[in-house]
């Protein structure tokens, strides 16, 4: 994929093709005339690299449509971008689930599937389920393994820039798992691993709420939570891979530890539990005592960390995702609050994504790399330094 009409195209070919299939990929079938109009480029020159967009299976001739069939004549030639050359993958790997999204090379979605793991599933067990969920969302789709061109992988934990989990303490057996090593084995395609936050915040900004702001803040709302960054719209990773990791902030010294946050008993809920969690939200709106006093703990901890994020990077909008239910109860607690505590409160909003935030996300990441190779001209939103 990364040459885009054989052999080794100079630079100059290079950015033609990426202008052309640019124009191409955005557009109904357009003639060489519209393609010279669009791109400024001279007529032979467009027609040379079409000529060589085609011999590289990513543009194929359209047939005219009725009306053009019925003139006199041979109606002018028109061309397409052929989004059916290649599948992208994006998978999230998740304390409870495994899930996976398939679409065509413009991102839209033609394939989807997930299955449950226990929270205890070691990194195997964890692994063989996302090949599992891969082969099946295959399968019905009918598309070929050999048909993938990226894979992009949402996961928890600090993600170095080649897989490898640093730092990943909500999933056993993580830390230190070389997962993007590991996942190419069961592809002939590049793997990209991002952070799962991350990936949600590339998200929100391409199917969300997010897509009209640029500095954006996604929160995964949990006991331990975290948090991925866009800062003129692009992904903010931090130096080592760490940034935003609110869910070490307790290590401060601020109230309760994430495991007693949202107890309503003596005992310390597991940080995984997100059923026991999404109860404890139910007995908060029946106007349970203590689980309105362990909600009320979880808003000041979600204000403490969105507001440490948002006096850093003064983010125009600050979407919570995360549990499937319960969440929208403490918007307007957090709203209030931050109002209070920032020097100007960014806009708070819910995923609109839910819980297909993060393979959403991941799906990105892989369209964002076979953009690279095809689009070279400029990096995308999530490259790496």
């Amino acid at each position: 994929m990364g040459r885009l009409t054989g052999g080794d195209p100079s630079l100059l070919r290079r950015i033609n093709s990426a202008v052309v299939l640019h124009a191409l990929r955005d557009s109904a079938p357009l003639t060489l005339t519209d393609l010279s109009r669009i791109t400024g480029l001279s007529r032979p020159t467009v027609e040379g690299v079409v000529d060589g967009l085609m011999e590289g299976g990513l543009v194929v001739e359209a047939p005219p449509d009725d009306g053009e069939a019925r003139k006199q004549g041979r109606p002018a030639r028109k061309f397409r971008f052929r989004v059916e050359a290649g599948h992208l993958l994006g998978i999230e790997i998740g304390p409870h689930r495994v899930s996976a999204l398939l679409s065509a090379l413009d991102g839209r979605i033609i394939g989807a599937g997930r299955r449950d793991v226990s929270e205890e599933a070691d990194a195997d067990e964890r692994l063989d389920r996302v090949r599992q969920v891969v082969a099946d969302v295959l399968r019905r789709t009918g598309v070929a393994r050999g048909s993938l061109r990226a894979v992009g992988v949402g996961s928890p934990g600090i993600v170095e820039a080649d897989g490898t989990v640093r730092l990943g303490t909500a999933l056993p057996g993580w830390t230190g798992l070389p997962l993007g090593e590991r996942l190419r084995r069961s592809f002939k395609c590049p793997v990209v691993v991002e952070n799962d936050a991350n990936a949600a915040a590339v998200a929100e900004q391409w199917k969300g709420v997010a897509t009209e702001s640029d500095d954006v803040v996604f929160v995964l709302a949990g006991l331990s939570p975290g948090a991925g960054a866009l800062i003129g719209g692009r992904l903010h990773r931090g130096f080592g891979g760490a940034a935003g990791e609110i869910g070490a902030l307790h290590l401060l010294g601020r109230e309760a530890t994430p495991e007693t946050l949202l107890s309503t008993t003596d005992e310390p809920l597991h940080p995984l539990d997100e059923q026991a969690v999404t109860k404890v939200f139910a007995l908060a709106r029946e106007g349970d005592e203590r689980a309105v006093e362990a909600m009320q703990r979880f808003t000041r901890r979600l204000v403490h960390d969105v507001a440490a994020l948002s006096l850093a990077l003064d983010p125009e909008l600050v979407v919570i995702g995360g549990w499937a239910a319960g969440l929208d109860g403490v918007l307007e607690p957090l709203r209030r609050e931050l109002s209070r505590f920032c020097l100007r409160a960014p806009r708070v909003e819910l995923s609109m994504l839910g819980e297909a935030a993060v393979a959403t996300g991941a799906l990105r990441l892989a369209l964002d790399h076979v953009e690279e190779e095809l689009f070279a001209v400029e990096r995308t939103v999530t490259a790496r330094r």
